[in-house]
């Protein structure tokens, strides 16, 4: 059985990291932390799971960090994870089994990463990232900012799942060192731009964010995930400063990377439906439904292929007095999500005003 060793960078995260710890500290061999300056009780808090405790300063670059983390391990494999990350019960299983009979030919494991949940628990939109890789290879990691794992060789998709359980987010912390790397005329790569522009999304600076989305995708150097991305924060972003002509080609400008993704299906869906073009609206709905692609590593928010384009049908179907067609995509909206307070009305308007029989 292969063994593996944490390595973890953490600053100030003692609301959370006691729980991350707990839920992976019976199954790793050796747990590294990498801490870059905490000012509260992580460390104390630490100290509880492992004595492998090793400083580094803050330098505003996150790979550099990890890759430090990096070269604290001493087992067979490495896995990462961030404070506020933890395995479910279901998942702890999972990794073990993992660990049990991962083949030492394998280079590099990915896991599901769930980014959010609903109220009762159900995952809304989930990644796939490099989570698990082999201390040999000498991985690194790339990027101030938002940095991603480097892998090559035999890769592995497990069915092992990490999630995302945040408590609270420095939401200054990246775009401040986005901004100095532009006052140091630090080179960007395509990436960093692409982050950069999230950045600016993300703190209403939608001009701005145009004005990077565009010179990433004119760079022609993104991954294609990013490239898709890219034109729906666009849209986005025209939708914010209320140029649905902008936001309707900036949607359409991502069919030029691939098949229509369930998300763009629905964002043209919605366009076609606001100008109560209503078959036209339909083809797209119905496409998002259709969609069987699997998305490895790529960002997926389920409700574009589940509920969502069925609950738009429903609107689209009854504007036609397609009643029956209407209920059954109400149906099959309520089966992915059940607590849904419009869908639920849906349904009692359903059962009180309309004859289905007819």
């Amino acid at each position: 059985m292969v063994t593996i060793s944490l390595c973890m960078i953490v600053k100030n995260e003692e609301e959370v990291i006691g729980r991350c710890l707990t839920s992976v500290k019976d199954i790793v061999d050796e747990i590294n932390i990498v801490d870059t300056g905490s000012e509260d009780k992580t460390k104390d808090i630490v100290k509880e799971y492992t004595d492998r405790i090793f400083d580094f300063e803050w330098i505003e670059d996150f790979a550099a960090a990890r890759n430090y983390s990096f070269q604290q391990a001493t087992s067979d494999y490495i896995l990462w994870l961030d404070a506020d990350d933890i395995f479910t019960d279901e998942n702890r299983e999972k990794l073990k089994i993992l660990k049990e009979t991962l083949k030492p030919s394998i280079d590099a494991v990915s896991m599901t990463y769930n980014l959010s949940h609903d109220a009762e628990g159900t995952v809304i939109s989930s990644l796939r990232r490099y989570r698990l890789v082999k201390k040999d290879n000498d991985f690194k990691w790339v990027g101030s900012v938002h940095e991603f794992l480097a892998v090559s060789g035999n890769l592995f998709d497990s069915e092992v799942a990490v999630s995302h359980m945040p408590l609270s987010h420095d939401r200054n912390r990246n775009i401040q060192i986005y901004e100095k790397m532009l006052k140091d005329d630090q080179p960007f790569s395509a990436r960093d731009t692409f982050y950069f522009a999230n950045e600016l999304k993300d703190h209403a600076r939608y001009e701005e964010a145009i004005t990077q989305y565009d010179s990433f995708l004119e760079s022609k150097l993104g991954w294609i995930e990013d490239n898709i991305r890219a034109c729906f924060n666009l849209a986005d972003c025209y939708g914010f400063l209320e140029d649905k002509e902008m936001a309707f080609k900036s949607s359409l400008r991502s069919l030029q990377y691939d098949v229509p993704r369930p998300e763009a299906c629905c964002r043209i869906g919605f366009h076609f439906m606001e100008q109560n073009k209503n078959t036209e609206a339909i083809h797209w709905y119905e496409k998002a439904i259709s969609y069987k692609n699997e998305l490895k590593l790529s960002f997926q928010n389920k409700s574009f292929f589940t509920w969502l384009p069925h609950l738009q049908l429903c609107v689209l179907y009854h504007r036609l007095n397609q009643l029956k067609k209407s209920y059954e995509h109400n149906e099959m909206a309520l089966k992915y999500n059940p607590t849904n307070q419009t869908i639920i009305n849906n349904k009692k308007y359903f059962e009180d005003n309309v004859n289905l029989e007819e």
